[in-house]
């Protein structure tokens, strides 16, 4: 790992999250991509979150992955704060089944851009993956990372075929 890959920021908005979102963690640390996981709620501690979001790039993050559930303004509010790319995360909510979390981070007004992942954990996970893509711009042995991961997956895929019969 070289020290130009920058750090990735898992923010969410309160502790109920972290279930959701520890599945980026596991992805960045499977590839050994430095992180760091906070609550920064939009709601609760907004000034956090300006805080947080206007200064994440001068603390060494290169990528945010953002996870909120209901009206999940968190990682719209962190896009509009900074220009890092951020990666959004609906979390499945209770009163509408994470909809609602999803039609909040996805509908961004233009100029506000948020890369919108999968309702759950599968999103999560997905948002993980897609921080090492980004990432991969600047250190190319992560690449080689993925193509292994993918490849991974593949061979995992195909061996259940045997299960058919």
């Amino acid at each position: 790992m070289t020290n130009l890959v920058p750090k990735v920021a898992v923010i969410m908005g309160s502790y109920s999250d972290w279930d959701t979102m520890k599945e980026a963690c596991d992805i960045l640390t499977e590839f050994g991509i430095p992180f760091e996981k906070e609550i920064v709620s939009a709601h609760r501690s907004p000034e956090r979150m300006f805080e947080f979001a206007k200064n994440a790039k001068n603390n060494g993050f290169g990528v945010i992955i953002a996870g909120a559930g209901g009206a999940a303004h968190l990682p719209g509010m962190t896009a509009s704060l900074t220009t890092l790319p951020v990666l959004g995360v609906p979390v499945l909510s209770k009163a509408l089944n994470g909809m609602d979390s999803l039609l909040s981070i996805v509908q961004m007004p233009k100029g506000v851009p948020v890369a919108t992942l999968a309702i759950g954990t599968s999103g999560a996970a997905n948002a993980g993956l897609l921080a090492v893509r980004i990432l991969s711009l600047l250190d190319g042995s992560l690449t080689k990372k993925l193509e292994d991961y993918a490849n991974t997956n593949r061979i995992s895929a195909l061996s259940k075929n045997d299960q058919l019969h």
